[in-house]
């Protein structure tokens, strides 16, 4: 680029196995986490998921946690690493240091929601199929099976968390929650991805279900798209042996 040039060199990382976007738009030193474009209207979860509630959700949580993620990134200089780097790393490279709690803490948050959000659908699939349905049914003994564990570690979150169906390396499955906006990447540095998160915020279903936390698990399984899900398995396989590296 010339001095003085007026040209922003956009690089995109788009995965369109996950649904994730990470874009980095480069300008002297400005470069960018965005939120998932929403596929659907905020009404469009009806009546599972309330339209205010969505809006809220996505236009106001979500979005404070992208803006502060990119204000901490750029600031600590590792703005122009994906998400999922900064957040395997962040026991080894970040803990400890000033700005490594709000690191923690937004990015989870920015990285979240995406893939929740993306994982939602009117008219998605609502049963697995294929490779993951195999490996859900030789895991976990079957889908009911699985939801059941997954509502169980939802509803018994002590406050705020999130309920993961995460895979390792090699396609190996397991359920697990996190408090807070950890999520199993954070925790284990890399080894495992989540290909499915409940997000059990209160700010997710109160406004709905006020403290029926476990009605709130129940609708996510109406709206959740298996399809998507499964989208997620063969790209974060991909993504964890790029981490591995």
């Amino acid at each position: 680029m010339n001095a003085g040039s007026s040209l922003i060199d956009i690089q995109v990382i788009y995965r369109p196995n996950c649904n994730f976007l990470t874009a980095f738009i480069k300008e002297g030193k400005l470069n960018m986490f965005e939120q998932i474009k929403l596929p659907y209207a905020f009404d469009a979860l009806e009546p599972h998921f309330d339209a205010l509630t969505m809006e809220t959700h996505y236009s106001k949580h979500h979005a404070a946690y992208t803006n502060n993620l990119n204000t901490l990134a750029q600031a600590a200089g590792i703005d122009s690493k994906p998400i999922e780097v900064i957040l395997a790393h962040w026991k080894r490279k970040g803990e400890g240091k000033a700005d490594a709690q709000g690191i923690r803490n937004n990015g989870g948050g920015f990285f979240n929601h995406n893939l929740f959000f993306a994982h939602l659908s009117k008219n998605g699939a609502h049963e697995p199929s294929g490779e993951l349905a195999d490996k859900i049914n030789a895991t976990f003994g079957s889908v009911d099976a699985l939801k059941e564990q997954l509502s169980k570690l939802g509803a018994g979150q002590f406050g705020s968390g999130w309920a993961w169906l995460s895979t390792d390396i090699d396609g190996n499955l397991s359920v697990s929650s996190s408090p807070n906006q950890d999520n199993p990447i954070l925790e284990s540095e890399g080894k495992l991805f989540p290909i499915l998160g409940i997000d059990v915020w209160e700010h997710a279903y109160y406004l709905k279900y006020k403290n029926l936390r476990a009605d709130y698990i129940k609708a996510f399984f109406e709206v959740v798209d298996w399809n998507k899900v499964a989208e997620n398995y063969a790209a974060a396989k991909e993504t964890l042996a790029k981490l591995a590296k």
